[in-house]
């Protein structure tokens, strides 16, 4: 086997498999939620590209899987006319890399189409039975059941039932609306897509199959983090549990759902900043520099 092939494989195996291990177990992704999505994004990034070169690598000869891993480390990118140079094996090899990324990119843009199409369905029938409030800058759904929501995307919109104006003090509704606004502003619908597509593309894949769960949930703990700049966390805390039966349709993010119990924990204990920030780091720090010996001998030398 192609003594390159290690790099890709060592990375696939890390990213896929060993790092979204640690996380899972990980105290401090809870605490510094946004370190961890990052952490889950950088992963699936990696397991993408090491996968799309794991191939290419295995065709390639030697000394052109040495001039493969140059571009790759010094990021540059091949001319028009070393592309159209190549031959044989080396004409193939781009096309294979560029197969295994298409399947995941593919997942995603049907994921995100199917997402906007069911926001958009749902925002016109906003248009037909909803009422915009100007001081709250939401949609009034006429609904006795408590919900807050929102609906990301290029037509922003947040969604409060008469039953979340009945339930909720002022307090609340502005802590439960700065969530929903928390949502918006990070784009995290485009995160959740991600998750999604990736666990639809690599089901039993470890990353995938905790990533498609974990991220949603970690953002909607950035939201609460966020959200928390402009309230109090009692007051944050009651209206998730006001909220907490309350019903969001597809693609969009609600205040409540299955996740408030635990996210109510968490906000009402308290927890030192620094240290989960440092054990993250730490994390990610010891994951690269266990790789980094396999990609010095694979890289700089060729066969």
């Amino acid at each position: 086997m192609n003594h390159h092939a290690l790099v890709p494989l060592g990375l696939v195996l890390l990213s896929g498999l060993v790092v979204p291990w640690l996380l899972v177990r990980a105290r401090w992704a809870q605490q510094v939620p946004r370190l961890a999505v990052t952490v889950w994004a950088a992963c699936g990034a990696v397991f993408m590209v090491a996968s799309a070169l794991l191939p290419a690598q295995l065709l390639l000869s030697s000394e052109a899987s040495h001039r493969l891993t140059d571009m790759v480390l010094t990021l540059r990118l091949p001319s028009p006319g070393e592309l159209f140079a190549l031959r044989g094996r080396e004409a193939v090899a781009p096309g294979v890399a560029a197969a295994v990324l298409a399947v995941p990119t593919a997942a995603l843009g049907r994921g995100l189409l199917k997402a906007r199409r069911a926001r958009r369905a749902h925002g016109d029938v906003l248009r037909l039975i909803g009422r915009y409030d100007p001081e709250l800058r939401a949609t009034v759904l006429d609904h006795a059941r408590p919900a807050v929501y929102c609906l990301p995307g290029r037509v922003r919109r947040v969604v409060v039932s008469s039953g979340a104006l009945d339930t909720l003090t002022p307090a609340q509704l502005a802590a439960a609306l700065a969530h929903e606004r928390a949502h918006i502003t990070g784009r995290h619908h485009l995160l959740v897509a991600a998750a999604e597509a990736f666990g639809t593309v690599f089901r039993r894949l470890p990353l995938a199959r905790h990533g498609s769960t974990a991220v949603p949930l970690l953002l909607e703990m950035a939201a609460d983090d966020r959200a928390l700049r402009r309230c109090t966390r009692d007051a944050l805390a009651t209206a998730l549990y006001a909220l907490a039966a309350g019903r969001a349709p597809r693609a969009a993010f609600a205040a409540g759902g299955p996740s408030a119990a635990l996210r109510m924990r968490r906000i009402l204990t308290p927890h030192r900043a620094g240290h989960p920030v440092l054990r993250g780091l730490l994390t990610i720090g010891a994951a690269a520099l266990a790789m980094a010996p396999l990609v010095v001998a694979c890289c700089s030398f060729p066969a």
